[in-house]
């Protein structure tokens, strides 16, 4: 129980070798929870995040499942990869500073959640189909983005987007399956926040306004920006490891 406490203390607070991205990561995972709840709600069943849940509803499409679009969830794949792209030349360009990487990944990122919530904003409900993929694009190309950033950052069990290797850690890895430690502390609360986001955003697109969920995960964003960009010029030792 110590330990879990200990790693959970870690994760929401700052941790000795990786600083405050932890934390910063978690509201990040959040922003996930937020985006892909409003896409797969509002834009006809599509993820822009959770590209691994994208090609199974992909298979759905494929073989005619009612409800689901090969065009949309391909637009999806294609965006977020574009995304990756322009990430990965971020975290390539600053690798030497994580703060900054950080920091100008989700400030590009923010611009294309920005679009998103234009777009969304100006279509009204039900979303356009014209667009819809226009919203689409933008938002994948945007979550491609976090995701290459927060891959090149490297901070353990944190990935902002992927949870199947999360959950399966907090089991395989535990005591009790011969591992040695679980890090159940960290991954559950990478897992809760995906789903806090999740509940939050479905909960704003079933009974509020369907811009809202995206604004939230703009304010996080460019709060994140803000915060990674101050730290980038402390010369902390947590900005150069990798």
């Amino acid at each position: 129980m110590s330990q879990f406490v200990s790693e959970i203390r870690q994760t929401i607070g700052r941790d000795a070798r990786h600083g405050p991205l932890p934390p910063l990561l978690v509201s990040m995972t959040l922003v996930t929870g937020l985006v892909d709840a409003f896409s797969y709600l509002v834009l006809g069943h599509v993820f822009v995040a959770n590209m691994t849940g994208n090609v199974v509803l992909l298979g759905f499409a494929l073989v005619g499942t009612p409800g689901f679009s090969i065009a949309a969830s391909v637009a999806a794949v294609i965006a977020f990869a574009v995304g990756a792209f322009v990430g990965g030349r971020i975290g390539s360009r600053f690798a030497g500073n994580r703060g900054e990487l950080f920091s100008i990944a989700s400030s590009i990122q923010a611009v294309f959640l920005v679009s998103g919530l234009i777009l969304a904003a100006l279509s009204g409900t039900p979303v356009t189909n014209g667009v819809r993929y226009s919203v689409i694009v933008v938002l994948a190309i945007a979550m491609g983005i976090q995701n290459a950033a927060v891959r090149k950052l490297a901070v353990p069990d944190l990935t902002t987007t992927v949870l199947t290797m999360t959950i399966t850690g907090v089991a395989a890895d535990s005591r009790a399956a011969g591992g040695e430690g679980a890090k159940a502390g960290r991954r559950l609360i990478a897992v809760g926040a995906m789903l806090v986001g999740a509940v939050i955003g479905a909960t704003l697109v079933l009974h509020a306004s369907i811009v809202i969920p995206l604004a939230i995960a703009l304010v996080v964003t460019v709060v994140t920006a803000a915060t990674t960009g101050t730290l980038a010029r402390s010369g902390a030792g947590w900005l150069r490891v990798m």
